[in-house]
Order: C-alpha cells, then structure tokens, then sequence
C-alpha cells in the first residue's frame, strides 16, 4: 500500500512511519497541507491511503480533503484531528473524508481503521460479477432505482447519482440490496467499514446526510430514517 499521511506533528509522523515499514507498505510524509495536496495532484493514482490531519499550515485538512475530492472520488481518506467536537468530524466527513480518528490515538487503531478501509476499497474496485455479465447489468433494480457495482454508477428513475465516494456508493449498496429492510448503525459500521468495536456512530450519520444531498439532486429520497432504530432503502413512494 501506498500511504500518503500529510501531518504537521514529526513525533507523530516518526512514530507512524515504524508501523507503516512495519506492515511493509511505502509511505510519504508531508508536514504542509499545500505540500501534501501539490504531493498528491503530482500523481493521483499513485495513492492508495491519505491520512490527513485536520489543523495543517498554509492550508487546513478540510481544504486539502475538498480539492482531493475535486480530482479523486475514490481515493480513501482518514481525518485525523485533536478537536473532539462533533461538528468538527461531520463537517471533515462531510468534506469527503470516509472516516476520522480522534487524536490522541493508538498506532494499532489507525493502522487498523487504515487495513478496514482498504480491504472495502479493494473490494468495491473489484466487485462480484456473473460470469457472463455485462457491464449494463443492474445488480439492484427496482421500479424507480438501479445500481451497477461494475461501473460503480446508481441511477434514480434513470437519472445518474453524480459524485458518489466509494463509502458513499457502498452504504446505498448496502441499504437498497435490501429494501425496506432497517439497518442499525452498529450493522452499518460493521458492513461497510468493516469493524465493530471502535466504529462511530456519527460517521454513518454524516454519510447518509451526504448521501441524501446527492440523491436529493436527481429526486425523491430514499433513505428513510427509523427513528431510534436506524435507517431503510424505500423507493415505494417515488411517484
């Protein structure tokens, strides 16, 4: 894997470094936010992994993430902020971001959040097809809504969903293989970012906010709320 972790902390960059070599995967540090995002505008293929932290100088992680997200909609990216305020980490996830970790934080758990969210990345890039499948298959259709997992692309009465991240695309993959079946976050956590035990809560709710603007462009939504329980894909009340 390649790692490009843009932190202005060298303590934190160091330490970083022994476990990245430890795992045997090359990485990049930059201690700018200007540098890192030049860094990787040189090469946007060449990442596998941006670690961004949230307070940089020259520029801040949320303004880096969001020119990332200008060029690359697949690229996964992990905040990392000192701030522990909620609104800090929604907007950060809000900006692109498909996770965040809180610092201080232990080594082995952003390694961990870093192996989680590579291994969904993979398998959205390399998603299950029949054998004889074409690439103008649907894997999910319904009456109103049709998803691809080939071409990573969802349509809502034949209108495209534009600018879908891959966390994004994979948790509307989640809901509408499975219509108006409820999903609690824990369950969503667990499926689509692929751990259980130091998953967030606020992370799926700032992605179905993302997701619903997105949906919201191109009609009706379909992500329904259950109250106290979690959330539902129902596309029955389409007109």
């Amino acid at each position: 894997m390649n790692v490009l972790m843009i932190e202005d902390n060298e303590s934190v960059s160091e330490m970083m470094q022994m476990f990245f070599l430890n795992e045997g995967w090359e990485a990049t540090f930059k201690y700018d936010g200007k540098e890192g995002l030049d860094a990787f505008l040189e090469n946007p293929e060449k990442w596998d992994m941006i670690t961004l932290d949230l307070n940089l100088p020259t520029m801040d992680g949320m303004a880096v993430c969001r020119e990332v997200r200008k060029v690359s909609n697949t690229v996964p990216i992990i905040m990392l902020t000192a701030r522990d305020s909620e609104s800090d980490q929604v907007i950060g996830l809000e900006m692109g971001a498909d996770d965040y970790v809180t610092k201080p934080f232990s080594p082995l758990t952003l390694i961990a959040r870093i192996k989680a969210l590579h291994r969904r990345s993979e398998i959205g890039e390399h998603a299950p097809d029949g054998t004889n499948r074409s690439d103008d298959q649907f894997d999910v259709e319904t009456d109103h809504f049709k998803m691809n997992t080939k071409t990573r692309e969802a349509y809502l009465d034949n209108k495209q969903i534009d600018g879908l991240t891959p966390k994004e695309f994979d948790l509307l993959y989640t809901l509408a293989k499975k219509p108006r079946q409820v999903f609690s976050r824990e369950q969503l956590l667990e499926m689509v970012w692929d751990y259980q035990y130091f998953g967030d809560e606020r992370t799926v709710d700032a992605h179905i906010k993302k997701l619903r603007q997105k949906i919201e462009k191109v009609g009706p939504q379909v992500i329904q709320t259950v109250w106290g329980v979690g959330y539902k894909f129902d596309d029955s009340g389409v007109a």
